[in-house]
């Protein structure tokens, strides 16, 4: 079976994180959304994605299956997309959920053209930044039984002090004297990572492949640590995306990171306020605040963006694609994309500074820095434009 994982309007309000990749390729869990279909499906998949991520992001032009990259698959969905015959689409509240087709629409178009399937189940849909960490324990809880089931876990040190027994090592997985307690979720740790000494892990939890523990870490319930990443510190209930660094002392909580960030040792977020009111985020449509309705809520960070040394996040804080931040003080609740400084003030991250950096954090994980990637963030940078307000 051939997918394409299609972006609706979610693509819009999960800016910073969507600006440089689909819906689908966000992390949620231990994998992307995209992923998580096809390993249901047993399926290849595409996405059909903004003209400019498409040369990276390809279109499937042999698949009839077309599923809303923005939810997330559970058996009762899976069940109702399964028997969605062609000329058909799965609707729900006014939300297209998936249509069959023998030829290449647009979910707008499948609307129109196509006959309506009512679904009345509940799923979990990713409309927002925060919806990720909100609802990453049930992702990975799902995640880890998709992954596990009916297979045994590769050999666990004994030096280690292991609390239940809902934990998963994938081959070449390593840990030493550690405690990881299962009381509240499954721990799985991805082929080649490895849990340095001394860590305290809560599940649920998820470390990708080729990702390490550091030390002495700390690590609360519902965080993902993304493939190719290095974590440490205190970290609670959040998600990295992958190939990103968050080695150091320092808080991380209520957060998401995406790929190629480099968060600064002693940087702390905050996720809770002072008055302990609702948190409010960027809304890069209204270029206003945008109330989240929770009460904890950190740091969203999009991808290649960075901090210094001892940086401090506000409750609340939007960092853009290829924020570089640094020195004193508190930097605002948004920083926009390809800005440079902090709390005293900004200028333009120019782009061929931005590309010398990103060449040089590439060729440290063996990956090259392509004309694909650099048309990409130059359009990133061209659509950031109206956010830069300094």
């Amino acid at each position: 079976m051939t997918i394409n994982l299609f972006d609706d309007a979610c693509w819009a309000s999960l800016r910073p994180l969507t600006f440089t990749r689909p819906v689908a390729d966000l992390r949620i869990g231990i994998l992307t959304i995209a992923e998580k279909w096809a390993k249901y499906l047993n399926a290849d998949f595409g996405f059909q994605t903004q003209e400019y991520l498409s040369i990276k992001y390809a279109v499937k032009k042999n698949a009839s299956l077309f599923i809303n990259g923005s939810i997330c698959p559970d058996q009762s969905l899976l069940d109702a997309i399964s028997g969605l015959k062609e000329g058909e689409f799965l609707v729900a509240k006014d939300v297209i959920i998936a249509f069959n087709c023998n030829e290449e629409l647009t979910y707008k178009q499948a609307e129109q053209q196509l006959k309506p399937i009512n679904y009345e189940f509940e799923s979990i849909r990713i409309t927002y930044p925060e919806n990720i960490f909100a609802n990453n324990p049930a992702e990975i809880r799902k995640d880890f039984e998709l992954l596990t089931k009916g297979r045994t876990s590769a050999k666990i040190s004994s030096t280690n002090q292991l609390l239940g027994d809902e934990i998963f090592f994938e081959e070449g997985a390593k840990a030493e004297c550690s405690v990881l307690n299962t009381g509240y979720g499954p721990i799985y740790v991805g082929k080649n990572a490895e849990i340095w000494e001394g860590s305290l892990i809560r599940g649920s939890f998820a470390l990708c492949e080729n990702s390490s523990i550091k030390m002495g870490a700390k690590i609360y319930s519902g965080t993902t640590i993304g493939p190719n990443s290095r974590a440490g510190g205190e970290i609670n209930n959040s998600v990295i995306w992958g190939n990103s660094a968050k080695g150091h002392e320092g808080y991380l909580g209520n957060s998401v990171l995406g790929e190629w960030v480099n968060i600064g040792a002693d940087t702390n977020n905050s996720n809770l306020k002072n008055n302990y009111a609702e948190v409010k985020l960027y809304d890069y449509e209204t270029k206003k605040m945008r109330n989240t309705n929770l009460q904890f809520c950190g740091l969203i960070m999009a991808d290649h963006a960075k901090s210094g040394i001892n940086t401090m996040f506000n409750t609340g804080s939007i960092v853009g694609v290829s924020a570089n931040i640094f020195g004193g003080g508190l930097p605002p609740n948004h920083i926009p994309d390809f800005s440079w400084g902090g709390a005293d003030g900004f200028l333009d991250y120019k782009l061929d500074k931005m590309f010398e950096t990103t060449e040089k954090v590439f060729a440290r994980k063996n990956v090259i820095f392509d004309n694909t990637e650099k048309d990409i963030l130059t359009k990133v940078f061209e659509l950031t434009a109206p956010h830069r307000y300094f």
